[in-house]
């Protein structure tokens, strides 16, 4: 199992930017995809961004491309995702999760971090 910590949520105004952290620990990460996820209470979770531990391959959601970049530290095994020129639609409780690679679903989730943007 990898446990995961989110960190860096908070209010911002429309057009604004943040930068959200998730740390990464329990196992060796370059065999993992980690990946950043949101929901909003009553809907079901969506995809946002995603990163090949050990290629640096990346994928986003078509909401997003543009805005958002996800990255990785392996000096201290955290994945990042910059957020720039925020819309009151993303809006959500972000989550970050990671998977083997051969693995279809995400089966390692962290607590999440609420995300709010004013308009």
């Amino acid at each position: 199992q990898v446990q995961l910590v989110e960190s860096g949520g908070g209010l911002v105004q429309a057009g604004g930017s943040l930068r959200l952290s998730c740390a990464a620990s329990g196992r060796t990460l370059s065999r993992y995809h980690m990946g950043w996820f949101r929901q909003i209470p009553g809907k079901e979770r969506e995809f946002v961004a995603r990163i090949s531990w050990t290629s640096g391959s990346t994928d986003y959601a078509n909401s997003v491309k543009g805005r958002f970049t996800i990255s990785r530290t392996s000096a201290n095994n955290t994945v990042y995702l910059q957020m720039n020129n925020l819309r009151p639609e993303d809006t959500a409780t972000y989550y970050c999760a990671a998977r083997l690679f051969f693995k279809a679903e995400y089966d390692n989730w962290g607590k999440g971090t609420q995300v709010t943007v004013s308009s």
